[in-house]
């Protein structure tokens, strides 16, 4: 497929299926994709819609800081120009996220910045809040003290093991998927992860629930 200008930001009608990890519209990727090669070069827009809420939150808690849109942005027009050499078959999530990750490391890079956690912290939970509304005041004050915490501790964390434990666990990908996503092999995402949260375990304070219960999910 060749694609030249912007990716398309207009989508038709939503083709019906079954429902992505993203901002919850569901759609059928595998056709989507196969509209787009075959020259619908709008249909891409669902894809966009489906994925911008999760790569979003990728960008952030990877430091784009407020560069994030822009990262997200670049990652769909080049997923979109890359669409002709992505396998049948495979995921569309983790393949995206790859390219997302790539994008914010060079942002990262030639910005010579990291992200605050404060702010990170806010990008992060922004398009999908973690404490609803009608929780109880101080229930909601200790799980952001939680939250901050882990954040913070996750922040200095070497470049690998920072992305090994966003994309498993603040993602909520799979073992398969984050292999996918960072192009490692399994085995390497399991060793790194476990590697990881043991040094989390030991930057987090004393008492804390990741703490007492981080390793149970490695």
């Amino acid at each position: 497929m060749s694609a030249r200008g912007k990716a398309p930001g207009r989508a038709p009608e939503r083709a019906p299926g079954r429902a992505l990890e993203g901002d919850g519209i569901g759609v059928d990727e595998a056709a989507v994709i196969a509209r787009v090669r075959a020259g619908e070069a709008e249909a891409y827009a669902e894809l966009v819609r489906a994925f911008t809420g999760m790569a979003l939150r990728a960008a952030a808690a990877l430091g784009a800081g407020a560069d994030a849109e822009d990262v997200v942005q670049q990652s769909f027009f080049k997923a979109y120009c890359a669409l002709g050499r992505f396998r049948d078959g495979s995921a569309f999530k983790p393949w995206l996220l790859s390219i997302v990750a790539n994008e914010t490391r060079n942002t990262v890079r030639s910005a010579a910045r990291r992200r605050s956690v404060t702010v990170r912290e806010a990008a992060l939970t922004e398009p999908e809040p973690l404490i609803p509304e009608s929780a109880n005041p101080a229930v909601a004050a200790l799980d952001r003290e939680r939250r901050a915490a882990l954040l913070s501790a996750l922040d200095r964390l070497g470049e690998h093991h920072r992305l090994v434990v966003t994309y498993r666990y603040l993602l909520d990908m799979d073992e398969e998927e984050t292999a996918q996503a960072l192009g490692w092999p399994r085995g390497t995402v399991k060793s790194r992860l476990s590697r990881a949260l043991r040094k989390l375990e030991r930057l987090l304070p004393e008492g804390s629930a990741e703490r007492e219960g981080g390793e149970g999910r490695g």
